[in-house]
C-alpha cells in the first residue's frame, strides 16, 4: 500500500500551486476579473503563479504604485472592473498613494495583497487594516474556511460601492488548505432611490420653459447608460451639453461645449454662462467642475440628479436623488418635442471655427521667456496626434491644456489620474493600463516633468506593453502648480526648480523613438514617425513656457485669495 501523498512511478508531480487558499482565490480572480496588474513578492507569488502558469492575463509593474494606477485606469478605459496585487509590508505601502487616488476618485478594483501572519504581526509587519481603513478602503480576509466565498464578496462590494477593496493573504495562510465553508451574511443591495412624479413635473417645467437650458453629464449618467436619452431629453428642448472630463464627449453631440469647469475654453465658457436653466446628471459639481462656483452666474438655476448622497457641492443647486435611469424616462416622457430653442439663436456653437482647437485664449508659438506656448503645442497636436487615441494624463499644473485642446472619441478615451488625491507620477502606470485595455488605440500620455521623474521607473513598463504611443512631456522644469500658487507671491523657489531633463533622451535609451521640441517646426519629427505606421513609442519632450498659467490655476489661485479675505 502507498499512502496517499506518495507518487507511484511515473505519475506527475503535483503543482505547487494547487489546494490551498491563494489557489481558490486565484480562481475567483480569473472568473471575475479581465487582468491582473501586480509586482511579485513573498506575500502574493503563489496568487501570481497560479494565474500565470494557466495563462490568464497578466501585466508586472516595476513599481507597486504602478499596480493600482493600472487596474485604476484599465477600468476607467473600459468600464470593466480589474484586480491588481502587491506583496505585505512596503509593497503593500508603495501601492497606498494610488490606492488612495482610486477611493476619492471612486474605481472599483480589487487589490489583493500580502499580509501578516494570522498568529500576529512580524517584526516588519504594519496594520495594513488599519492603514487602508485610514484612506478609506476595507479589507476582507481570505481564510481557510471561506477564500473563494470572500473573494467574490472583493468583487461584489468593489462593485456595489463604486470603490477599491482591499482582499488580504495572512502569510501562514496562503498555502493552508481549505476547510469546512464559512457562512457569509448576504451583501445588502444598493438602494434605488425612485424618482418622484412631483419632481419630475418640476423639473420638466423648468426644463421647457427655459430660453437657453444647459444640461451637464458626468460619470454617473455613463454608468447608468443613460447618455443617448439624456442627449435625446436635451435635443428635444434644443439644449445645449457640457460634460465633466471623466464623460467626455459622451453626447457626441454638435451642441456640446465640452468640459465643464477650469477646463472650459473662453469662448465656449461665454456661451455656457449665459444658460439661465442648467440641469447637471450624475456628476459631483466638484471644484474643478463648478470653476471654483464661477462657472455659471449666481441667477441660474441649477439642478443635480444623483442616486447618491447629497455631496453639498454646490451650495446654490437644488439636490434631487433619484435613479438616473428612471428620472431620465420619465423626464422624456414630459418634454415637448422640438420647439424653437437657444440653438436657432447660437448657431456658431456648431460651426467648424467655434470647434475648432486653435487656442483663441493666446495662439501665440512662445511665451514671455521664450519658451513654447503649451496652448500653442497642444492644439497643434489634436491635428497632429491619430485621432482614434486614449489621452492619459499625470497630475500637475500642465493638465490644464490637453482636456481643452485634445478631442477624444468617447468618455473612455479621457483619462485623468491624481486629481482625486491631488498627486503627481502616476502617469507612466496608468498609461501603461489604458495601452493593456485599449491596445487598438494610441494611447497618448501627457506629463510634466516632476510627475515624469516621480514615477519614471514605469517608463519600462509603457514601453513594454504598449503597441503604439506617444509620451508628450510639457517640460517646464519646474513643479509647475508650486510656481504659480507660491512663487508668485515672494516665496523662494529655488526648491520649485527642476534641472533640465531630456525626456526622449530617457526614452531613447530604454528603446523609444524621441526628439525634444523647442519651436513648432519640431512637432514635424513627431508627425513624421506617425506617418511611417510604425509600432512603438515616441517620446515627445516640449520645453514649455514658465510665464503661461492655465485657466483652472488661475481660478484656483484667485478662489483661495477671495477665501482669505
Amino acid at each position: 500500500m502507498t499512502s496517499t501523498t506518495e507518487l507511484l512511478p511515473g505519475e506527475a508531480q503535483p503543482l505547487p500551486d494547487e489546494g490551498h487558499v491563494t489557489a481558490l482565490v486565484a480562481d475567483v480572480v480569473a472568473e471575475r476579473a479581465q487582468h491582473l496588474f501586480g509586482l511579485m513578492g513573498n506575500g502574493n507569488v503563489h496568487l501570481i503563479s497560479r494565474l500565470t502558469r494557466r495563462g490568464f492575463p497578466f501585466t508586472s509593474a516595476r513599481h507597486e504604485s504602478a499596480t493600482v494606477a493600472m487596474a485604476d485606469a484599465y477600468y476607467r478605459a473600459t468600464g470593466n472592473i480589474a484586480a491588481a496585487t502587491t506583496t505585505y509590508g512596503a509593497g503593500f505601502t508603495n501601492a497606498y498613494s494610488t490606492l488612495a487616488e482610486a477611493r476619492m476618485a471612486r474605481i472599483p478594483l480589487v487589490l489583493v495583497v500580502g499580509d501578516a501572519p494570522s498568529t500576529g504581526q512580524r517584526s516588519f509587519d504594519i496594520d495594513q487594516t488599519k492603514a487602508a481603513k485610514a484612506a478609506g478602503v476595507v479589507t476582507l480576509v481570505a481564510r481557510p474556511g471561506n477564500a473563494a466565498a470572500i473573494t467574490h464578496r472583493a468583487f461584489d462590494l468593489a462593485f456595489q460601492t463604486v470603490q477599491p477593496v482591499v482582499l488580504a493573504l495572512p502569510y501562514d495562510l496562503a498555502t493552508a488548505p481549505p476547510t469546512a465553508p464559512e457562512a457569509l451574511e448576504p451583501l445588502p443591495g444598493k438602494p434605488l432611490w425612485p424618482a418622484q412624479p412631483a419632481d419630475l413635473d418640476r423639473v420638466a417645467s423648468l426644463l421647457a420653459g427655459a430660453k437657453r437650458p444647459l444640461i451637464l453629464g458626468g460619470r454617473g449618467m455613463l454608468m447608468a447608460g443613460a447618455a443617448s436619452a439624456v442627449r435625446e431629453a436635451g435635443d428635444r428642448i434644443g439644449a445645449l451639453f457640457m460634460t465633466t472630463v471623466m464623460a467626455s464627449n459622451a453626447f457626441n453631440s454638435p451642441w456640446d461645449l465640452g468640459i465643464a469647469g477650469g477646463f472650459t475654453r473662453s469662448h465656449r465658457l461665454d456661451i455656457a454662462r449665459q444658460a439661465d436653466v442648467v440641469l447637471v446628471i450624475g456628476a459631483s459639481q466638484n471644484t474643478f467642475q463648478t470653476r471654483y462656483g464661477t462657472l455659471f452666474p449666481a441667477q441660474t438655476t441649477v439642478v443635480r440628479i444623483d442616486n447618491e448622497p447629497d455631496t453639498g457641492s454646490p451650495a446654490v443647486a437644488e439636490y434631487i436623488r433619484a435613479d438616473i435611469p428612471s428620472f431620465t424616462d420619465g423626464l422624456l416622457e414630459r418634454l415637448p418635442h422640438v420647439r424653437p430653442t437657444w440653438r436657432d439663436h447660437a448657431p456658431d456653437v456648431s460651426g467648424p471655427d467655434f470647434r475648432s482647437s486653435h487656442p483663441r485664449e493666446n495662439p501665440d508659438e512662445f511665451g514671455p521667456d521664450g519658451r513654447l506656448n503649451p496652448r500653442a503645442v497642444v492644439a497643434a497636436l489634436d491635428g497632429i496626434l491619430p485621432a482614434e487615441r486614449s489621452v492619459v494624463m499625470d497630475g500637475g499644473h500642465f493638465i490644464g491644456w490637453a482636456p481643452m485642446y485634445l478631442s477624444v472619441p468617447d468618455p473612455h478615451a479621457m483619462i485623468l489620474v491624481g486629481t482625486a488625491f491631488q498627486s503627481i507620477g502616476m502617469g507612466f502606470g496608468s498609461a501603461s493600463g489604458v495601452s493593456v485595455a485599449r491596445p487598438e488605440r494610441t494611447t497618448v500620455l501627457v506629463s510634466g516633468d516632476g510627475g515624469g521623474l516621480m514615477g519614471l521607473a514605469d517608463f519600462e513598463t509603457f514601453l513594454r506593453v504598449t503597441r503604439k504611443g506617444v509620451v508628450v512631456v510639457l517640460n517646464d522644469s519646474a513643479y509647475g502648480a508650486e510656481l504659480h500658487q507660491y512663487a508668485a507671491k515672494g516665496l523662494h523657489d529655488q526648491a520649485m526648480l527642476i534641472d533640465e531633463v531630456d525626456f526622449a533622451a530617457v526614452g531613447r535609451a530604454l528603446g523609444a523613438n524621441g526628439t525634444k521640441a523647442h519651436t513648432l517646426a519640431d512637432l514635424e519629427h513627431l508627425q513624421g514617425w506617425l506617418a511611417s505606421n510604425q509600432n512603438g513609442v515616441y517620446v515627445l519632450d516640449v520645453a514649455i513656457s514658465r510665464k503661461v498659467v492655465a485657466e483652472f490655476m488661475a481660478e484656483s489661485v484667485a478662489a483661495k485669495g477671495c477665501a482669505r479675505e
